[in-house]
């Protein structure tokens, strides 16, 4: 039995500890994000009707959401300065460049719930879906971006790194909308083509649809805060997160299908997507296995989506994909050695340790 470090485990409770205050700072700062993008001197009166429908629309889309992607933020720039840095002004940045983060996934989330007619996200009606929103949500995403360069301006525009995050966030939003047109071009609902459903397509997708932003933009932010902004080290540090963000986005597809029916209500079999498992059954399917694939993927008819998953149950897909998240965590502590030298490898191993084996 492996005895507990007391030094270990004192200093794993300050850990904890340090990031349940960033946690509770981080909420507590939205009230004032909010009033700062509604509550401006330059909006004028005849704009009074569009601002109120802005402050509806950043309180029902960027709040309730889980804000792992605007607290590694605050967690890496903490872990990439010493404690003389941690000044009350530079965290404050650093909790507001997260929100930034937390605005730019609620307008894909948004957009995206448009374009895949999804009804749900996060337990709730998608913001479309909301009685009197409609398609009008398309402009609702737009402003939820703008929204993004005001704050920016608004706390950054004197710092050192302003110009660097502009244009992180600016290359971000690109490689975004390019997986995410990759992703409808290759999930179209009307037509099911499972030629389409290639290891490689899946793997681009992935990478410049959510590594990007879920996994690289916070990092990075947080290099550029500290002053790192070498095109070498952010090219290591992008190696290690777009190799994580694949092994979050595997375990997603993976949760889909086989997560808690009580939480979980996936649709990507009757959504026609390029999941993980698609591409897996695909690679093992004997000829009457594809036919049979061919004729339920992508349908909404239940009894349909049961006899795909039937089918991933006969390839054994749970195994292969236990396999695959030991050898993918294994990959990634292997990338973490090599290429974090000279930044603090524990903010990977973090993220890594966060989402290995979870469950939703």
């Amino acid at each position: 039995m492996t005895q507990d470090i007391p030094g270990k485990r004192m200093s794993e409770n300050k850990k904890q500890a340090a990031a349940a205050g960033d946690k509770e700072q981080f909420r507590e700062l939205f009230p004032q994000i909010v009033k700062d993008l509604t509550e401006d001197e330059l909006h004028q009166v005849e704009v009074a009707d569009a601002v109120a429908r802005l402050k509806k629309v950043l309180e029902y889309n960027a709040f309730d959401q889980p804000q792992n992607c605007g607290l590694t933020v605050v967690s890496a720039f903490r872990a990439l300065v010493g404690p003389d840095q941690q000044d009350q002004k530079s965290v404050f940045r650093a909790l507001a460049i997260g929100w930034c983060l937390e605005l730019f996934q609620a307008f894909f989330f948004v957009s995206d719930d448009i374009m895949d007619h999804s009804v749900t996200r996060d337990g709730h009606p998608c913001w479309y879906k909301k009685e009197g929103i409609g398609l009008d949500a398309v402009n609702d995403a737009f402003l939820l971006e703008a929204c993004i360069y005001q704050l920016l301006k608004r706390y950054c525009r004197n710092q050192p790194y302003y110009v660097n995050l502009l244009e992180l966030f600016l290359q971000a939003s690109f490689e975004t909308e390019l997986g995410q047109a990759l992703d409808l071009i290759t999930s179209s609902p009307s037509q099911v083509d499972l030629n389409r459903f290639t290891e490689q397509r899946y793997k681009a997708i992935v990478k410049y649809k959510t590594s990007m932003f879920c996994f690289y933009i916070p990092v990075a932010a947080a290099m550029y805060m500290a002053g790192i902004d070498s095109e070498e080290e952010h090219a290591y540090a992008r190696a290690i997160l777009m190799e994580i963000g694949e092994f979050f986005q595997i375990q997603d597809d993976f949760i889909d299908c086989f997560g808690d029916p009580e939480t979980e209500t996936g649709t990507d079999i009757q959504s026609n997507k390029c999941s993980w498992l698609v591409v897996q059954c695909l690679k093992r399917a004997s000829v009457e296995q594809r036919r049979l694939l061919e004729e339920n993927y992508g349908q909404k008819d239940l009894d349909k989506v049961a006899r795909v998953k039937q089918l991933y149950e006969e390839l054994d897909l749970k195994a292969v994909f236990k396999d695959y998240e030991e050898s993918s965590y294994q990959r990634v502590s292997g990338l973490i050695t090599q290429h974090a030298t000279h930044l603090p490898p524990q903010i990977f191993l973090d993220l890594a340790q966060k989402i290995y084996k979870r469950q939703m």
